[in-house]
């Protein structure tokens, strides 16, 4: 409902809320902007209703920034005129009952039309239909067509929320429902003179429309007209017709997610936009029908028409890095030459009267529809054209491979006769059969609704089997051409058959005097009625404490279904799920299990499946295959210990004891801590429980921590050769920095050979090592070079020897040659623990021939007492 706003409020686009973001470039950047305020309510049907109201009537639309059809009269290609051949078989009626309108009398009272047009939406639940119209909603129980809620006013919803959703009634609403969360979602907008400029939301928390509800406000620094939702997976996806907050200029379509996770938890929600330019206006989101989700990362896809084509946007959202946000597009879909009806004007006749009706065939009309059929997905929305002497037809179209290079898969403009066919809406069921909803009117046929079908089998590009939804009483008179606005078409998500439709009529020629029709039919090829069957659960074997899992397969009957499982004859579950588990124990072996599988239709049938039998095996008991060992450190060092098992049944749990008390339990098998002095002699052991039922344990033989308080010491004096000859003796002389056999650590190195001479050469240091120590470790680190080719003859050695303060050879360590040729420095490490309490020497020796060199460089020599 638009109360105050000028002519040229109604051209259609969309400018961004605080996010005052521009254009639709893949740079751009993208802000998530939290709702101006949100709230949780109890009971939609506990709350005041609110009585406020607007008489008005919407002024004529200016155009602008919309479809543009051909710039000169064209034939149209795509014209389906004269006499339709009918498919086989056509739509089976449902429910059709009047909605809110003229006279409509609910619960809460009785409506009184204020506004026009009616901007009629309306979608069907799980057991509810819901629809509202300016200024008004309701809700009917579907299977009968029964006003359960309503009419209220639709800032009834926002009740004791603040602001201007609670205070104003401004209408333009739009009624969904989330078909995989089961959520209903109501929006409407709240526009007072000059903002601030509201999009109020309200998002069920069960699939009961007069239940509790999350509430929100989005803002927007301008008038944020004609809004249209998408829902998606990953957001709920909404576009304006966006104008200046004076109403006096169009500056494009806005597109904007909000935040689908966040509003179903009734946490804080946020939105992320972007701004078009005013070149686009009219554009529609993606709104998803049935119960396979689009391909994983799919983004939404958003279309509006122009010059003979249609253009395709991407807006894919990232919610936990608004940066990747990204709008691409358009990309130009070509489409069979059109005018658009009317001029885009006014000229849809009546009988009776020389008042016509405005075409608003500027414009794509609500929804577009998306399905997700497995080998490929389908778009589906219409418009209205001129098609020849008809002054307005419904073109429809199919288009496929939104995500990849879309295209038109079929199309037509559906004009049987020479009535005036407008204002549509569109949906595909679960088989590809498509229904389009629209009204209808000529010079001899008051204003009507009608639908017309197609099977997924019918010849491309034909609809046929026009039916009559409700037929008009009377024309709209005085100088009112406002008409409809929208209509909508949805598709029931329980059977995923049924066509649920909404739009305006009159029953008697006047203004301000409307009506609207709700009617249902579905296509008799889509849920047949076929028995209700399961398939058996399988046989499982498995050992005792592990999980058997038994699945049925329902199918026929009318989905969804529910399943009770049972053993040994009595239920041990029951859930929506055909699968059932649970972690066995020796005592189920030979048990029988059965699901009992329930449909959902009016009057449930249900099915035993045959019994599947349990074979439980017995565990070999858990035992230790790895003892705890016996282990030795330092002072404040880590002391480790670890066991290894088998058998039983994992995950295990091991509890370390140490002298008797449990100091550790978990599901790692080895216990570390920093030894003390005082956990010297400590003993430690551990018992390990697996998770059989019932669990088996077992504990291992017991550990000793001997803690050592020594320090290491350090008796090689200079040992890195750092400080030249310091505390070596020897005969040679090459010890400093050498470019070509750099130090490993620090500046310096000892070089012994490499002369390419007969040469001996010697280096060597005495050290006392004292008796009461536990290890003694000579290391030092060796790279040999050599020119030598032979793999066979040592030519070149070195000779690592411990010598008595006499020079008598106490033991020869290890002998190198040229044969040891390495890359790099080796580490060399030998354990002199035998030399506890004596003075010895440390000796290298090098021997080299006459002949090609071979070069022995030492680095970092340590002798280590502890």
């Amino acid at each position: 409902m638009r109360v105050r706003l000028s002519r040229s409020l109604r051209i259609a686009a969309f400018m961004i809320s605080s996010l005052s973001l521009v254009a639709m470039a893949d740079d751009d950047e993208i802000k998530a902007v939290r709702a101006v305020h949100s709230d949780r309510i109890a009971s939609l049907i506990s709350l005041p209703v609110s009585h406020t109201g607007y008489t008005f009537v919407e002024p004529p639309i200016d155009r602008g920034g919309f479809l543009a059809g051909s710039p000169t009269p064209v034939v149209d290609r795509a014209a389906q005129n004269g006499a339709v051949v009918a498919p086989a078989v056509a739509a089976t009626p449902g429910l059709g009952f009047d909605g809110v309108g003229s006279g409509f009398t609910g619960p809460q009272g009785t409506f009184t039309v204020q506004s026009a047009p009616p901007d009629t939406t309306g979608a069907v639940g799980r057991t509810q239909y819901v629809q509202w119209v300016n200024s008004s909603f309701a809700v009917f129980n579907k299977s009968t067509g029964a006003v359960v809620y309503g009419p209220v006013p639709g800032n009834t919803l926002w009740s004791g929320f603040g602001g201007v959703c609670e205070t104003r009634n401004d209408g333009d609403p739009i009624v969904q429902y989330d078909k995989a969360a089961d959520r209903w979602i109501m929006t409407q907008f709240a526009v007072p003179t000059n903002g601030p400029f509201m999009q109020c939301m309200a998002v069920s928390q069960t699939s009961d429309a007069t239940g509790g509800y999350n509430r929100y406000a989005f803002q927007y620094t301008g008038f944020n007209d004609y809004p249209k939702l998408g829902v998606w997976p990953d957001a709920y996806y909404i576009t304006f017709n966006m104008f200046n907050a004076a109403g006096t200029a169009f500056l494009g379509s806005q597109v904007c997610a909000y935040n689908r996770a966040a509003m179903l938890a009734g946490t804080a929600a946020t939105q992320q936009c972007v701004q078009l330019s005013s070149a686009f206006g009219g554009v529609l989101p993606a709104d998803l029908d049935g119960s396979t989700a689009p391909p994983a990362g799919s983004p939404n896809y958003l279309i509006n028409g122009g010059t003979n084509n249609l253009n395709l946007w991407k807006f894919k959202v990232d919610w936990a890095t608004p940066a990747n946000t990204r709008l691409t597009g358009p990309t130009s879909i070509p489409v069979t030459a059109f005018n658009v009806a009317c001029g885009g004007a006014t000229c849809i006749p009546q009988p009776g009267t020389t008042q016509q009706l405005d075409s608003l065939s500027d414009r794509m009309m609500y929804r577009l529809a998306y399905r997700n059929f497995g080998d490929h997905e389908s778009l589906v929305v219409t418009h209205s054209v001129q098609a020849g002497t008809t002054p307005s037809a419904i073109r429809w179209y199919e288009i496929r491979n939104p995500n990849g290079t879309p295209t038109v898969f079929q199309q037509s403009s559906y004009a049987p006769d020479t009535g005036s066919r407008w204002m549509g809406s569109v949906a595909m069921d679960k088989m590809g059969n498509m229904a389009v909803g629209y009204s209808i009117s000529s010079s001899t046929i008051k204003p009507s609704l009608r639908y017309s079908t197609r099977l997924a089998t019918d010849p491309l590009n034909t609809l046929s089997n026009e039916t009559t939804v409700v037929a008009g009483g009377g024309s709209q008179l005085a100088t009112l051409s406002r008409w409809g606005d929208y209509t909508q078409m949805s598709v029931d998500p329980i059977d995923d058959c049924t066509f649920w439709y909404t739009g305006q009529y009159l029953k008697v020629n006047g203004t301000f005097n409307w009506s609207t029709r709700i009617a249902s039919f579905k296509m008799p090829n889509c849920g047949a009625a076929t028995p209700l069957a399961t398939t058996s659960p399988a046989n499982a074997t498995v050992a005792a404490g592990s999980t058997a899992s038994f699945s049925v397969t329902a199918s026929g009957g009318t989905s969804p279904y529910s399943y009770k499982w049972f053993k040994n004859g009595v239920q041990v579950a029951g859930a929506t799920s055909a699968a059932f588990s649970f972690v066995t124990q020796s005592t189920d072996n030979g048990a029988l299990i059965h699901a009992v599988v329930t449909d959902s239709a009016t009057s449930p049938a249900s099915v035993i499946s045959s019994d599947a039998t349990l074979t439980v095996t017995a565990l070999p008991p858990v035992s230790i295959t790895t003892q705890p060992a016996n282990t030795t450190v330092p002072v404040n060092t880590t002391a480790s210990f670890t066991v290894a098992v088998t058998g039983g049944k994992s995950p295990y749990v091991y509890a370390w004891f140490k002298n008797g008390v449990q100091v550790s339990s978990g599901s790692s098998p080895a216990y570390s801590f920093t030894a003390a002095a005082a956990d010297n002699g400590a003993v430690f052991k551990v018992v390990v429980t697996d998770s059989s039922i019932p669990a088996g344990s077992v504990t291992s033989n017991n550990a000793t921590l001997t803690v050592t308080t020594s320090v290491p010491q350090e008796l090689m004096v200079n040992g890195g050769f750092e400080s030249g000859t310091t505390g070596w003796t020897g005969t040679t002389g090459d010890i400093g920095t050498f470019t070509g056999e750099p130090a490993l650590h620090g500046t310096r190195n000892a070089w012994m050979g490499g002369n390419g001479s007969a040469i001996t050469e010697t280096l060597g240091q005495t050290v006392t090592i004292p008796s009461a120590v536990t290890t003694v470790s000579l290391t030092f680190n060796l790279h040999i070079d050599t020119a030598e080719t032979t793999t066979v003859t040592a030519y070149d050695k070195l000779t690592v020897q411990v010598k008595n303060t006499s020079g008598t050879v106490l033991k020869t360590l290890a002998t190198y040659s040229n044969l040891n040729k390495a890359t790099g420095y080796q580490l060399r490490t030998f354990d002199l623990s035998a030399y506890k309490g004596q003075t010895v020497q440390i000796f290298f020796t090098e021997t080299e021939d006459s002949s090609l060199q071979t070069s022995f460089v030492l680095d970092d020599v340590s002798l280590i007492v502890q």
